[in-house]
Formats: C-alpha cells, sequence, structure tokens
C-alpha cells in the first residue's frame, strides 16, 4: 500500500521514547566529534598528503613558505565545505517537511538548477567575475523556480508527486540551456566547466566572507521554522490550533531554503543529493520532529560533503574528482534505492 504523502491532516505524533531522546541527545556530540575529524582530514589530504606538525605551522606559525600557502588555502576549502554542506541539509530537510516528501532536495526541485543557471547567465554575459555577484544571482534563479514549481505543483494544493515531478521538468530545460551556453562559447566552458560540476577547490577567504551573511541568515531562519513546520505535518487546521500561520510557514520556508541553496550554488556550484540522503537518513534515528533532524542535517551534510572531497581528491592522485562528481556518483544509487523501498512513487 503506497503512503499518502499530499495528506492534508495527519494525527499528532507520539512523543519520542526515553531511550530515544537519550540516542538523539547523545549522538549531537558524536556528530560534532565526527565532523572536527572530517575538518582535520580535509586539511591534513591532498595530492601531498601534509604532517600535524605542518598543518600547525600553517595555522599559527606561517611564515609565507609554500606548505603554510597549501595550509590557508585547504583551510578555505575546508570552511567553505562546512557551510555549505550545513546549507543543503538544511535546505533538504526544510523542503521535505514543506512537501511532506522524503525524496524531495533543492537538486530535485530544480532550485540548484535555477541559481545555475542565473550564474552561468551572469558570468556568460554579464562578465561578473566574482562570487559576490554570483550570489545575487543565484538567489535570483532560485527564487524563480522555486515559485514555478510551486505553481506547477498545484500552489496551495500542491502534492509531493507534482513538485517532484515539474522540478525535474524545469531542471532538465534549465540543464539544456547551460549546454547551449556553454558550446557556443568556448570562454565560457572554459570558465565554467570546473563551476558547473559542483566543486571546493577555487574556496578563498574573500568567498567565505562574501556568502557568509547569507549562510548565517538562512541558517537561523532554517532552525527557527522547526516547530510551526512540525505543526503543519498535522495539517492546516490543527497547525492553527496550535498558533502556526500555515501560509506565513510556507512561504518562510521557501525563503530559508532559497537563501542556503542561493548561498552554496554562487559559493560552489550545484553539489547535488547531499539535501536528499542526510535529511533522509537522519530521519531514520530521529524520528519526524524537526528540532532534531535540522540540527542533525546541519551537522552530518558537510560530513558527508568534505568526505567526498577527501575522497576525490584520494581516488585519482595527483588529479582530483570535484565533490559535485563524489556526490553524484555516491546519490544516484542511494536515491533508486529510497524509491524502491518507500514507494513514495509509482507510475
Amino acid at each position: 500500500m503506497l503512503v499518502d504523502l499530499s495528506s492534508t491532516e495527519r494525527a499528532p505524533a507520539a512523543p519520542a521514547p526515553s531511550g530515544r531522546r537519550a540516542v538523539r541527545a547523545a549522538g549531537l556530540p558524536v556528530c560534532v566529534v565526527l565532523l572536527a575529524l572530517l575538518a582535520v582530514a580535509s586539511v591534513m589530504v591532498g595530492a601531498k598528503d601534509l604532517s600535524p606538525a605542518q598543518v600547525w605551522h600553517g595555522l599559527f606559525q606561517d611564515t609565507g613558505t609554500y606548505g603554510d600557502a597549501v595550509v590557508g588555502e585547504r583551510l578555505s576549502r575546508t570552511v567553505l565545505g562546512l557551510l555549505a554542506g550545513s546549507a543543503l541539509g538544511l535546505a533538504g530537510g526544510v523542503l521535505q517537511a514543506l512537501t511532506r516528501n522524503p525524496l524531495a532536495d533543492p537538486g530535485l526541485l530544480g532550485i540548484n538548477a535555477g541559481a545555475c543557471a542565473a550564474v552561468v547567465t551572469a558570468i556568460t554575459f554579464l562578465g561578473v567575475t566574482s562570487p559576490g555577484g554570483y550570489v545575487w544571482f543565484a538567489f535570483l534563479g532560485a527564487a524563480a523556480v522555486g515559485a514555478l514549481v510551486w505553481f506547477l505543483g498545484g500552489g496551495r494544493g500542491v502534492t509531493p508527486v507534482r513538485l517532484v515531478l515539474a522540478g525535474t521538468a524545469i531542471g532538465a530545460v534549465l540543464f539544456g540551456y547551460l549546454q547551449a551556453v556553454m558550446i557556443m562559447d568556448e570562454a565560457a566552458l572554459a570558465r565554467m566547466r570546473f563551476w558547473t560540476v559542483g566543486s571546493l577547490s577555487a574556496a578563498t577567504g574573500r568567498t567565505i566572507v562574501e556568502v557568509l551573511p547569507f549562510f548565517v541568515v538562512g541558517t537561523v531562519l532554517a532552525l527557527a521554522l522547526a516547530r510551526p513546520l512540525n505543526a503543519l505535518e498535522m495539517g492546516d487546521d490543527t497547525a492553527r490550533a496550535l498558533g502556526a500561520h500555515p501560509n506565513r510557514t510556507r512561504g518562510l520556508a521557501m525563503l530559508a531554503a532559497t537563501v542556503l541553496c542561493g548561498a552554496a550554488t554562487a559559493a560552489c556550484g550545484p553539489i547535488v543529493f547531499v539535501g536528499l540522503m542526510v535529511p533522509h537518513a537522519v530521519r531514520s534515528f530521529t524520528g519526524p520532529d524537526l528540532r532534531w533532524i535540522l540540527p542533525y542535517a546541519a551537522l552530518l551534510a558537510p560530513v558527508l560533503l568534505l568526505g567526498a572531497d577527501v575522497l576525490g581528491r584520494i581516488v585519482v592522485r595527483p588529479s582530483e574528482l570535484q565533490v559535485g562528481i563524489v556526490t553524484a556518483v555516491l546519490g544516484g544509487p542511494v536515491f533508486l534505492h529510497l524509491v524502491r523501498r518507500r514507494r513514495t512513487v509509482t507510475l
């Protein structure tokens, strides 16, 4: 039997057993430690591995040597991975709750494609060259596609299947546009060929400073929406009785996802499946409560992103695979498994 994920009314979730609450509380520090270990590995591992002493010297005794410069570059890359991973994990969790679809993410709903198309347009036709310039175009593209997907998905009568179909269709059209632009303009192809697959390799301190305010605003907004989104899970009437405002909550949730995806895409390019895999996996041990799902997603999504980035540096040394390629290779089979196991869609 298929589960109707688009139903408007749900029974309130039962309180979590004390054992589950203890596991959830104890798991957050474990995630922090795991994230710290991945961050250290991200700084140390590359085409040439660095020793702890070299990393320490580059961080605290920088004398301008080549080794110190490598440490600085990898540190910027790691920090950007932390921010972008957290943003994608939060955006995925918010969109899955908003659409009541455990297979929703910014990539599948076309939001990343909209941001990517807008940035490529800015680079090719308007001469924009910095992430600080990209970010506004990324927001515009993400917002336009998000609004279009919502409209095509039925507006207030939106259903998960319609959202996914609309997002997939729009994403395919935008992908064709991107390919056409790059084929017609060889210079644009040279500038964008790494950015369009998703990469952390171009991270700099300036990039981080330019996009950091958007990450902060989007993160605060997403976390603040955990309780009202929980209320929406029980239906609009129950949500209103609990003091939530359904339409306002939906609008703010789309805004949070747009800000987070726009910032991540502007800084790193489109990175898919992170926002799908992590919130879905987290839900298996936290339950449906977004007050736990979102913090866990904010910690474990950068674990996945940094892990994929480190793996991409190792498997083809001394070259590297872009992180967007690694997450796509890992995420495709996982997505197919989730579709078969959950049977959330049918033809």
